[in-house]
């Protein structure tokens, strides 16, 4: 499906991973001008999207989203080079450590919250102040101002298993919806659309990393594949695809939707 989708997008953890996609699902949608952020290089997304588009205009910007002086001094970055923001994807993430709240530091609750929540309010929150200083790309009623998608979890919407015990993951997921959901229903009579991704498993250089992690039960991931209806893991282009229509006009009428993106497996 095409969307034809025309503006400014920025994306944070575009260095790898869902972010590093959905820059590509953008760009196969029409999106020419990226801001692409990270803590980390963006260097391979940049050339995949050059060698694809060569018209592909790029700022990279290094982020770290729980600092609020560098996501306000990113956005300005942004608009400096580009004019606006159209489409934001909010998406830097970490996983934190596989254990219930009695076995946590309190160091390493706070360090995922700090990225995975503090991190995407702060940048939604910048993004909103931008965008309700522009005016929409066209006198479509379906158009915005802006359009943000947050990435949540389906472990955003229900608890995690026993089997990957991730409780401040869960926990800084649930709180992304829940913004998703307060600043969905303020912004949208300001012309701002707000929605959340909420993808199951996927096969991100993340939960790539965890294959190989044995517990006391045995592998989580390999026991978690079992359980998914479609028996497979998301291909990470697959989000990407579905990150294009939350900001195409095509969702012009979800605001503060948690689109899950799972393969069924929260419906069992």
């Amino acid at each position: 499906m095409a969307f034809a989708l025309k503006g400014v997008a920025y994306i944070t953890g575009a260095g790898s991973g869902i972010g590093q996609y959905a820059a590509y699902s953008l760009a196969r949608q029409g999106v020419r001008s990226f801001a692409l952020l990270d803590r980390n290089p963006v260097t391979k997304t940049v050339q995949e999207l050059k060698k694809s588009y060569p018209d592909v205009k790029v700022k990279e910007i290094e982020l770290d989203v729980a600092s609020e002086n560098a996501v306000n001094d990113s956005i300005n970055q942004t608009v400096k080079e580009f004019g606006r923001i159209d489409y934001a994807l909010n998406n830097a993430g970490i996983g934190g450590a596989l254990k219930t709240t009695d076995e946590i530091p309190l160091d390493d609750f706070e360090r995922v919250l700090a990225v995975n929540t503090r991190g995407v309010w702060l940048c939604q929150r910048a993004q909103v102040r931008q965008m309700l200083q522009q005016e929409k790309l066209s006198e479509s009623p379906r158009a915005f101002r802006g359009s943000i998608v947050n990435t949540a979890s389906m472990y955003g919407v229900i608890g995690p298993t026993l089997t990957v015990p991730s409780t401040a993951y869960a926990t800084s997921k649930h709180a992304v919806v829940g913004l998703t959901r307060a600043d969905g229903i303020a912004f949208a009579p300001r012309g701002i659309k707000i929605n959340a991704i909420c993808p199951g498993y996927v096969l991100t250089p993340l939960v790539q990393n965890t294959m190989d992690v044995e517990l006391e039960f045995g592998n989580p991931m390999k026991l978690e594949s079992k359980k998914v209806p479609v028996q497979r893991f998301a291909d990470m282009a697959e989000i990407g695809d579905s990150i294009a229509f939350l900001h195409s006009e095509a969702s012009s009428y979800m605001i503060g939707a948690s689109l899950v993106v799972d393969g069924g497996f929260t419906i069992q």
